[in-house]
């Protein structure tokens, strides 16, 4: 059975990584993005299982008791947490998976799934992170100041990432974001799957 990639893309809130992985599915053949649970309120514009799967917290508790997910975690009194059977039941179809997750997310995953290849994404600056937080009008002020003082111990552990990218420019991120997964896809072991056919014709 042909077996995807799991990719895991942390960042600071407003840093940009919502837009620049939705350009990516769009852009990129086999690659699904994870739809997570999580207990927030729905925002303007979202929708049920499209940008999440909107649940209780009682319901989300009572997935967790059941061991329901890859990873989970609280974010500003939140709980967000990532299916285990939907991203195992892609990456068997031979699909990509990304998971959208913070850096405590990440090394769960790691965990379990030493293999997952993990990206972190960078604003140019803070003033460019501030700016794009009051520029999404989602949050009041006191949730932004807050989202700032958390971005800055986010970031510091960005070493713990195989690679770094910095959203300055969205179309040269997105091509940075890209160029990793067709590095990916050059590897023997997705080769050996995807090109199978060419290289028994190769070898006769």
């Amino acid at each position: 059975m042909n077996i995807g990639k799991l990719y895991i893309i942390a960042a600071p809130s407003g840093a940009g990584k919502t837009s620049l992985v939705k350009a990516m599915v769009e852009s990129t053949p086999h690659v699904r993005v994870s739809v997570s649970h999580t207990t927030r309120g729905i925002r303007p514009g979202e929708q049920d299982g499209v940008n999440y799967h909107f649940t209780s917290v009682d319901g989300f508790q009572d997935m967790l008791e059941k061991n329901m997910f890859l990873e989970h975690a609280e974010v500003f009194g939140n709980y967000y947490g990532t299916s285990a059977h939907w991203v195992r039941e892609q990456l068997n179809k031979g699909e990509d998976v990304i998971l959208e997750i913070d850096w405590q997310g990440a090394q769960q995953v790691r965990s379990l799934m030493p293999d997952a290849v993990s990206i972190f994404i960078l604003p140019p600056s803070l003033e460019a992170l501030r700016e794009r937080l009051i520029g999404r009008a989602t949050d009041d002020l006191s949730i932004i100041e807050r989202r700032m003082s958390q971005a800055v111990s986010e970031m510091s552990h960005y070493g713990e990432f195989q690679y770094l990218v910095i959203n300055d420019e969205f179309d040269l991120a997105l091509r940075d974001l890209q160029t990793i997964i067709r590095s990916q896809r050059l590897s023997i072991n997705w080769m050996q799957h995807y090109k199978e056919d060419l290289i028994k014709g190769l070898l006769g």
